[in-house]
């Protein structure tokens, strides 16, 4: 009974205890977790199946076989004790997966923000800049459709090298210099939700593995993979994440140029009013208005608005109580991070 009550205080302690970003950085973040990234990553690559859908399938097994157990139990010792036992046992495994978790991959959330080390003004971002980047970003679509449709994007469950090559100096560039192993795509048991939720990919934070729904289309595929790839670098953050794919796919082939555009496009028309949107909509090439019209259709054809309005909610709420304030809207954050900061010769960052 006192070790499952040290576990408890140890979770709610490392839930709450402050930790300087920069003690986290030079010590978990640039230090223990790549070491850790490398052998997880590496052993999870090994295996065409989900490690990760393999321990939480043995955790629920395991929970329920032991509170069936307890229910029959009850009948003889009474419902009081086999209730606190149930309460106990499922307190334990949270308190176990919560540090796991912390130690394993979620300490990354209390670094230092890509916006603290790069030269960042926030005076650059304005609603004229963001129409600019977006007309910017239409001309790179309607030039690289073509090109890119030529040569055709890498389809999951393989590592797309020349896209990991230009991860690593994207990754150089924002002054990470620890390693990084890229995951190989794969399909978990959670792809059906992810279909409905509108999710498009996921980072198992235990083994470090990479997940991308099933439904992406082709040119959606870099972008979503390189996002994830940003998480097993250590950038928890989904804004930080964001900036580095959209680099990672600049630094890469026509055909992740092309991905980066459209889905750096998608952030920056959203936040436009409706006649600058207009304006700028009315400049896109036949091909790339159909790309975008078909991944509407896809994103139409298979979320549940239910779902993925609940599960937005849990996300949003998960990503605040891990230090992002801004929950799941940190995902747009791209598009201030692209603005605010000074970029050097071939989209190089500049930091501080």
């Amino acid at each position: 009974m006192r070790w499952r009550v040290a576990l408890l205080i140890a979770a709610v302690a490392a839930a709450f205890i402050p930790i300087p970003p920069r003690t986290i950085e030079a010590i978990y973040s640039d230090r223990l977790f790549p070491v850790y990234q490398i052998v997880a990553t590496s052993v999870s690559n090994r295996v065409s199946f989900a490690l990760f859908d393999v321990l939480v399938l043995a955790v629920l097994v395991c929970w329920l076989l032991l509170t069936v157990g307890d229910i029959l139990v009850a009948r003889r010792a009474g419902w009081l004790h086999a209730i606190l036992r149930i309460v106990i046992r499922t307190a334990t495994i949270v308190a176990v997966a919560y540090i796991a978790f912390l130690l394993t991959w979620g300490f990354n959330y209390r670094r230092i923000r890509l916006e603290d080390k790069l030269q960042f003004d926030s005076s650059r971002i304005s609603a004229d800049a963001a129409a600019t980047l977006a007309g910017q970003a239409v001309g790179q679509l309607n030039a690289l459709y073509e090109p890119a449709h030529r040569m055709g994007w890498v389809p999951p469950r393989m590592i797309d090298r020349p896209l990991a090559d230009a991860f690593a100096r994207s990754r150089r560039e924002l002054g990470s210099t620890a390693a990084t192993l890229p995951g190989v795509p794969k399909s978990t048991l959670l792809d059906t939700y992810f279909r409905r939720a509108g999710v498009a990919g996921m980072t198992d934070p235990y083994f470090l593995e990479t997940f991308v729904a099933s439904d992406l289309l082709p040119f959606e595929l870099p972008f979503v993979i390189a996002h994830e790839w940003g998480h097993l670098a250590g950038f928890a953050d989904e804004g930080d994440a964001n900036f580095l794919a959209f680099l990672t796919c600049l630094h890469g082939t026509p055909a992740h140029q092309y991905s980066g555009w459209l889905s750096l496009y998608s952030e920056v028309i959203g936040g436009l009013d409706r006649r600058t949107t207009a304006e700028v909509t009315a400049t896109l090439d036949s091909g790339p208005r159909e790309d975008l019209r078909a991944i509407r259709d896809r994103l139409m054809h298979n979320i549940n608005p239910r779902v993925s309005a609940a599960g937005w909610r849990v996300y949003d709420q998960y990503l605040k109580a891990n230090t992002v304030q801004a929950g799941a809207a940190s995902y747009a954050d791209v598009v201030k991070l692209v603005l605010g900061t000074k970029f050097g010769d071939g989209w190089k960052p500049q930091l501080k």
